[in-house]
């Protein structure tokens, strides 16, 4: 199976859609190709959370009602068609309530699949920079070296606090290419686990209070505080690494 004809499939085959001989296959590929196997993860997780985010809000009866007038005075065509049976007008009508009302569902949920395809993406970097030789290129404990080394590398200057005496200790930072653009990475470690710090402007200048994701092993807290977005990204259990952002966040 080519990974065209795979990912065509895959909606599909997430909602049982398909006969058992073409799932094997689909399978069979998911399990040698990295790339589909990704994007079926992508298209799992996001199903996931609309399943669990998604409300519905009762429409008051005003609008119920002023929908279904305009609906029922809707002029007939002049043309000789079929009479619309009175009950297909009620699915309509019924249709556009509930597509009014989910406008504000729909915006809690399109935050939730942003912020799950970021971490998503974060988390392959995070991975990689795990590699040999990937996870700083500037190396000291000392943020007034850390710190000047972004100048002129990146579009936001990030904090880089030390925060030693919390136990958290700087290890150096880099400048990693995620979400379409340059961004500042600010590394820290706790024990043997590695903590980076992604940073970058944000889209709204309101703060943020924490928010914490889980992917795989890793966690993920995110903020926004002074029109700039922060993602602390570690294999660190999720207490602790609440307690790096909320130290992080105080000292900054």
């Amino acid at each position: 199976m080519q990974c065209r004809d795979c990912r065509d499939a895959l909606g599909p085959r997430l909602d049982g859609e398909l006969p058992v001989d073409e799932t094997r296959e689909i399978d069979r590929h998911l399990a040698k190709c990295p790339a589909c196997a990704r994007e079926f993860g992508t298209l799992t997780e996001t199903h996931r959370i609309l399943s669990e985010n998604l409300m519905q809000y009762r429409a008051p009866d005003v609008l119920k009602a002023r929908i279904r007038s305009a609906v029922a005075g809707v002029p007939a065509s002049r043309e000789p068609v079929h009479a619309v049976p009175a009950w297909w007008r009620q699915v309509a009508a019924g249709l556009l309530i509930a597509i009014m009302s989910s406008g504000v569902t729909y915006v809690a949920v399109d935050r939730s699949v942003h912020g799950a395809v970021a971490a998503d993406e974060l988390l392959e970097s995070h991975v990689r920079s795990l590699m040999p030789g990937h996870l700083t290129d500037v190396v000291s404990t000392e943020h007034h070296t850390v710190k000047p080394w972004f100048n002129g590398r990146v579009d936001v200057s990030p904090a880089v606090p030390n925060l030693d005496s919390a136990g958290f200790a700087l290890v150096g930072g880099r400048a990693d290419y995620v979400r379409g653009r340059v961004v500042p990475v600010v590394v820290y470690a706790r024990r043997q686990h590695m903590i980076n710090v992604y940073v970058w402007a944000a889209a709204s200048a309101d703060a943020a209070a924490p928010n914490d994701l889980s992917r795989n092993g890793y966690h993920f807290v995110t903020w926004r505080t002074g029109g700039i977005e922060y993602w602390a990204v570690s294999d660190l259990n999720a207490a602790e690494l609440h307690m790096f952002v909320a130290t992080f966040a105080a000292a900054r």
